[in-house]
């Protein structure tokens, strides 16, 4: 596979993992057994700050037993603060790097970012995972759905199941004419963002709401975290979210297929079609900045290719002011890509990296300095 400005592709979950939320939750953490990871340079600052997207708490989890059990007397304390809050401590100087479920914003972030770092800030793309539309449909259990039509149900445009709309995706299917109840997280969420970011990508102008971290379709009812959304669809015939794929998984919830951008036949969400979709992933960053442009995944016209999926990110200085800090970063992140905390990715419901790019971020690690 190539990398000129394109990521590589990444494998999907396994479909039993339990995904955490992209907001605050710390349900399924534990680090399991970890054993010490090959070829790690251990040394530098003894206690490492960081902060940020809870997205990927219970990745850290793991990587943090890793990298105890690799270097020996040195941690490091991850609070999953939410993405904002990580960013805006990191470039503060208040932690020595950050969780992101989105990169560093060109203008004011960017320049806080240099000026806190004396040195360009990287964005390296780290964890990964799939975003389900997720139902809990009585008699239908293949619900297909398009960009268009799920902007028009999660905006209350398409508000009735057997709507001509989603009737015309699902032919010869038994679509009750009961009112469609959206469900929504209500506390400020990644999975939201980047879920209404794909919802405006994908909807040709249907969406007509801007993504934030906040839900801003106008309809349903709100629940808390990833396992509050799940709980609430589960608990309520004829309800529909948006939720990360292991959550619907464990809750027993149907997952819509979806038609991409490119038509054609409807994708259901597997390991396969979520690494057809990310093959083809624009790299936006230069040199070692690793920042993605997930329109061309929400976008993605490519056949057998499924659209939705979340990246969070580590914010680092790509030169630090002293080389204890610089070490240990350099060695976390080292822990992080060995085989063994990859490994452990799957049960804890994350995407283990494919080779190649890993490799194109191991060298950007090893290039922290």
């Amino acid at each position: 596979m190539r990398y000129q400005r394109r990521a590589a592709a990444i494998g999907l979950i396994a479909a039993s993992a339990l995904l955490l939320s992209a907001c605050g939750s710390d349900e399924n953490a534990g680090g399991g057994g970890v054993s010490a990871a090959p070829g790690v340079t251990c040394g530098g600052k003894p206690d490492l700050r960081s902060s940020g997207s809870s997205a990927q708490n219970n990745a850290m989890t793991r990587f943090v037993a890793t990298y105890q059990q690799t270097c020996q007397g040195q941690t490091l304390n991850y609070t999953p603060s939410g993405s904002g809050a990580g960013r805006n401590e990191f470039l503060g100087g208040q932690t020595d790097f950050a969780g992101s479920d989105s990169a560093l914003k060109d203008g004011d972030e960017a320049t806080r970012a240099q000026a806190r770092c004396a040195s360009p800030a990287w964005n390296l793309p780290l964890v990964f995972g799939p975003v389900a539309i997720a139902y809990n449909l009585p008699g239908v259990t293949d619900l297909v759905l398009d960009g268009p039509t799920a902007a028009r149900v999660f905006n209350g445009q398409v508000a009735t199941w057997n709507d001509p709309a989603i009737a015309a995706l699902n032919p010869g299917k038994q679509l009750p004419a009961a009112p469609i109840v959206v469900n929504f997280r209500s506390d400020e969420s990644g999975t939201t963002e980047n879920f209404q970011k794909y919802l405006v990508a994908a909807s040709n102008g249907a969406y007509g709401k801007p993504a934030a971290q906040t839900f801003n379709g106008g309809v349903g009812a709100g629940a808390r975290g990833s396992q509050g959304v799940a709980d609430a669809t589960k608990n309520t015939p004829n309800s529909v979210t948006y939720v990360e794929s292991s959550f619907a998984q464990r809750g027993g919830l149907g997952v819509a297929q979806i038609i991409n951008a490119g038509g054609g036949q409807a994708v259901p969400l597997s390991t396969e079609s979520v690494a057809t979709a990310v093959n083809n992933v624009q790299v936006t960053g230069q040199g070692n900045d690793l920042k993605l442009n997930l329109d061309s995944l929400y976008q993605t016209r490519t056949p057998g290719a499924y659209p939705i999926a979340l990246a969070t990110y580590e914010i680092v200085c790509s030169n630090y002011a002293d080389d204890a800090t610089a070490g240990a970063v350099r060695a976390f992140l080292q822990t992080a890509l060995s085989p063994g905390a990859q490994q452990a990715l799957p049960d804890a419901g994350y995407v283990p990296l494919p080779e190649q790019f890993k490799q194109r971020l191991t060298t950007a690690v090893n290039a922290i300095q």
